[in-house]
């Protein structure tokens, strides 16, 4: 019978379940925590963006003709002034000696005309021709030298249509195929390009970002809260497969205007390409930097969870060494860390590890957090 009682005693002790929100069994528990220090961190965006060539000519025919000849190699670099085509000069080169004959004959009709003209100026003075007769000879000079002039123009017309046979690169810059072949029969100013001239060293990267963006990185550089670094915003590059681009970029300028159809601003920014990385077309992610924040507080994000009612919220240990819970305001994410606007001071403990065995009001043992360090790098890409 003393066997029955003692274990009926020892099963109604083992159902005891401790007092809710009181203290865990064993004591404090041991918590990592990390102390809210302000730091500088440079804010950035990505955006996405394409890839367009610095300088891009399509070189078309200012003559009419027959293709005679291709003279560079399809994909190639070439220089501006360099010829690319070769079109039929034959009848060109006809026009131009009939000019340069029609000018030598208009040079050598006014010879006469002028010594005509001063020998009626000089017998004038003693009566032996007329006003009139003096006149005519005068206007007849006149006429032939503007003949003159006349073929001067025809000729430095023919010569320039001569020249137009050869057909040069307008810019330097890597050329593309060609649209025709020799033999070809080509006109003054036709819609088809023979070929296209593109400069990719550097290029452009056109990235577009919302109007709303804009407008919030504006008031928050008006107001102080972010500043420009050196003056000049940085641009880093990710191409598409991820892979960081060596060569660090700048911001060139912002479009004027807001395109109505999707509420966003075209960025265009430049990068080198010395070894012709990037080429026009390619889709690529910029990491723009918007400003640096002085004064700013980071948190790391294991530390942060979400209330019922969905807002952020810390737990951190307060003067007791009890745990408080408290509710943040947060940003925008910094590499693995939340940008926080309120809600904490320098010099609090916000717990990053633990947080299962923390709850509101119970004592904890506060240790630093070692697992990672707890500085955000410089700059990373805002989510």
């Amino acid at each position: 019978m003393r066997y029955l009682s003692l274990t009926i005693l020892l099963l109604a002790s083992c159902g005891k379940k401790p007092a809710p929100g009181g203290p865990p069994p064993g004591g404090p528990v041991e918590v990592s925590v990390v102390s809210i220090q302000t730091q500088r961190v440079a804010l950035t965006k990505e955006l996405s963006g394409r890839v367009a060539a610095s300088l891009t000519a399509e070189v078309r025919p200012q003559v009419g003709g027959i293709l005679q000849n291709r003279l560079f190699t399809e994909g190639s670099d070439v220089k501006a002034g360099e010829v690319l085509y070769q079109i039929d000069p034959a009848s060109y080169q006809a026009a131009h000696d009939g000019a340069s004959a029609a000018l030598a004959k208009a040079e050598a009709s006014v010879a006469p005309l002028r010594l005509k003209a001063d020998r009626y100026q000089e017998l004038l003075t003693s009566e032996a021709v007329s006003q009139q007769d003096v006149d005519d000879a005068t206007a007849a000079q006149k006429l032939a030298e503007a003949e003159i002039e006349l073929a001067k123009a025809a000729l430095e017309t023919a010569r320039i249509n001569l020249a137009y046979t050869k057909v040069t690169a307008p810019i330097s810059g890597r050329i593309g195929r060609s649209a025709v072949t020799n033999g070809a029969l080509v006109t003054a100013s036709q819609a088809m390009p023979l070929a296209t001239i593109q400069q990719l060293d550097p290029v452009y990267v056109d990235v577009t970002q919302s109007s709303n963006e804009m407008l919030r990185l504006r008031k928050a550089l008006e107001s102080g809260r972010l500043s420009m670094n050196e003056g000049q915003a940085k641009v880093q590059l990710l191409l598409d497969d991820g892979t960081p681009y060596p060569e660090p970029g700048s911001l060139k300028f912002t479009e004027a205007f807001v395109d109505p159809g999707t509420g966003s601003v075209t960025l265009r920014t430049l990068f080198p390409n010395p070894k012709l990385l990037l080429l026009p077309g390619m889709f690529v992610h910029t990491v723009l930097e918007e400003g640096v924040r002085d004064q700013a507080i980071l948190v790391p994000q294991r530390g942060v969870t979400r209330n019922p009612a969905g807002n952020a919220m810390v737990m951190a240990v307060g003067a007791e060494e009890k745990v408080e819970p408290r509710v943040i305001q947060v940003e925008r994410t910094v590499g693995n860390h939340w940008l926080v606007n309120g809600g904490l001071n320098v010099g609090d403990r916000v717990i990053v590890e633990g947080l299962q065995k923390a709850r509101p009001g119970t004592p904890v043992i506060a240790v630093p957090f070692v697992g990672t360090p707890a500085a955000p790098p410089a700059a990373g890409p805002m989510k």
